[in-house]
């Protein structure tokens, strides 16, 4: 009995001794906190935008317990940041908070920036000024990129148009071209919201333009939301349009990046990369492609589905790192009005054997198409009429599939379909080749 009362009164005293010495909180000045960065870096947004949430720690590993008597932002809230101190929210101080030794706080940062007016990203930051009891400040610098653009909703095109913006456009649902009425697009750049896209009925012109998804910032620190597919629901045009064109423009991260139906296409020294569905579905559409680069698609990087289709010295490449049942590079079929497919001076390759794919789906229509000077990753086929002075490539080749191009990083989704010096297809003249 008088054991157990002798350990018993051991515990009671070493618990009580712990929680004096975790109660014990020091003025000393040597004493401060440590944070686990000591910049919050977030990404560049569009001002009136909220940008995500961002995180880090505030840790105490000093020997006695710290106080804060306050923590504020150094504007006072006017830069547009807030933030949240162990669940208590600066508004725009908050005070009173203990961190007991080796342990630690929770800090969520945000921002939605003002309009600056002015062209182009601008610096907008902001100091979270920590003052303890001790009379030491301490600081945590927060900054952002803002850039000012101007929001589309619900816009419909009824009589021709021209749109020229040094400030990007946010499209947040839909643009309309009607029937009848042509849009022509210059020097601009346009961020499709999530689910938002550009249908056209009557025509669209665009040259100088870029069309991609409006997250700007990082999925994880090494991977923006621009490298990942999907993010918006493309460019639809529709049977009345006629005379659409693209030169100098480049289209990205959407869903199907071009649906062509029925319909007339010219495009000229564009890129169209990194779609989850097709990068351009042609259906019985009439297509011409000079140095263009279409790239890694969920579906297939082309599809003729019947139409004139014409390609001349361009890249299809197929590298698509989402789904290992990616489409084909280029695909090729009769459609409902026959085909009549010209290939020139082109390289299509990718990480299957076979991404050349062509079908005389119904006998009764014109399947009709030629390859001269081009690289092509496809089983060899001798017929000197449709094949012309063709590279046919293996994957036995000792240059073969990514090896063509100056960079395929697969781990951080980075590509440059630029032609590598090694590429025989850069000999030949053959593939677009980007600067």
């Amino acid at each position: 009995m008088i054991r157990r009362l002798f350990f018993f009164v051991l515990t009671i005293g070493a618990l009580l001794t712990a929680c004096s010495d975790d109660d014990t909180f020091s003025t000393n000045r040597g004493n401060v906190l440590s944070f686990s960065v000591d910049t919050v870096k977030m990404d560049t947004l569009f001002s009136t935008v909220p940008s995500s949430m961002y995180t880090f720690w505030v840790r105490n590993n000093s020997g006695d317990g710290i106080r804060i008597q306050t923590a504020r932002l150094e504007r006072g809230g006017q830069s547009g940041f807030r933030v949240n101190v162990d669940g208590t929210f600066l508004d725009p101080v908050g005070t009173n908070f203990e961190v007991r030794k080796g342990d630690s706080l929770r800090v969520f940062v945000e921002v939605t920036t003002h309009e600056n007016g002015i062209d182009g990203p601008q610096l907008v930051e902001d100091n979270l000024l920590f003052t303890l009891e001790s009379g030491v400040v301490q600081k945590i610098n927060l900054r952002t990129w803002s850039w000012d653009a101007e929001k589309i909703t619900s816009l419909v095109i009824n009589c021709d148009t021209v749109i020229e913006s040094s400030r990007p456009l946010i499209v947040y649902d839909s643009i309309i071209v009607a029937k009848g009425a042509t849009l022509t697009l210059c020097n601009t750049e346009l961020y499709f919201h999530d689910g938002a896209q550009l249908t056209v009925y009557g025509q669209l012109l665009a040259s100088g333009s870029l069309f991609r998804g409006d997250r700007l910032d990082h999925m994880f620190s090494y991977l923006p939301y621009d490298r990942i597919s999907g993010q918006w629901q493309g460019i639809r045009l529709k049977p009345t349009s006629r005379g659409n064109s693209f030169t100098d423009c480049e289209i990205r991260n959407a869903y199907n990046a071009i649906h062509a139906d029925s319909t007339e296409l010219e495009m000229a020294n564009c890129i169209i990369h990194n779609n989850n569905g097709f990068g351009i579905e042609g259906r019985n559409s009439d297509i011409t492609l000079d140095y263009c680069q279409v790239t890694n698609c969920g579906a297939d990087c082309l599809l003729a589905d019947g139409g004139i289709v014409t390609v001349n010295h361009s890249t299809l490449a197929q590298f698509y790192p989402f789904s290992a049942q990616r489409g084909a590079a280029l695909t090729f079929n009769t459609g409902r009005r026959g085909i009549l497919f010209d290939c020139r001076n082109t390289l299509v390759t990718g990480y299957a054997a076979d991404v050349v794919m062509g079908e005389q789906n119904d006998t009764t229509l014109a399947y009709d198409f030629r390859f001269e000077n081009c690289l092509l990753r496809t089983d060899s086929i001798t017929d000197a009429e449709r094949f012309i002075s063709i590279i046919w490539e293996t994957p036995k080749d000792s240059v073969e599939g990514k090896k063509h191009f100056r960079k395929i990083d697969e781990d951080n989704l980075f590509y440059d379909f630029g032609l590598d010096s090694i590429s025989p297809a850069l000999s030949r003249l053959i593939g677009r080749i980007i600067e």
